[in-house]
């Protein structure tokens, strides 16, 4: 029985590490997409391009639609640990939430490369 203890005590702690590392990395898709832009977003606020744009914005949207991937991948891993109905309830709103958010940030994307296409 204590090598179960131990065993389970061992997942959760894999879990922890697992979700933190998946925050962390959220974060910091989100900060690099937008850092590696940030040269394209100086550049429109002195000459507006609709084309500039359009791709900047497809770029920050892909990086935070693969955020929300890792931040709803970390959602999971936390309940999964420390699983009660109050935990799994929040889990079903936070995901409804950011699968709704993905879905139009995909949308959007999908249509702004159209349009980057078109010229």
């Amino acid at each position: 029985m204590e090598f179960i203890e131990h065993l389970e005590g061992g997942l959760v702690y894999i879990a922890t590490l697992a979700k933190i590392f998946l925050e962390a990395l959220g974060i910091i898709t989100v900060t690099m997409g937008i850092v590696i832009n940030l040269h394209h977003i100086i550049y429109l606020c002195h000459h507006p391009n609709n084309h500039i744009y359009n791709i900047v914005r497809t770029r920050v949207a892909r990086s935070l639609a693969l955020a929300l991937e890792f931040q709803l991948g970390a959602d999971i891993l936390a309940t999964t640990v420390g699983a009660t109905y109050e935990s799994l309830g929040k889990l079903a709103i936070v995901a409804i939430i950011r699968t709704f958010l993905n879905y139009f940030l995909s949308k959007e994307i999908k249509e702004l490369n159209l349009e980057n296409h078109d010229h």
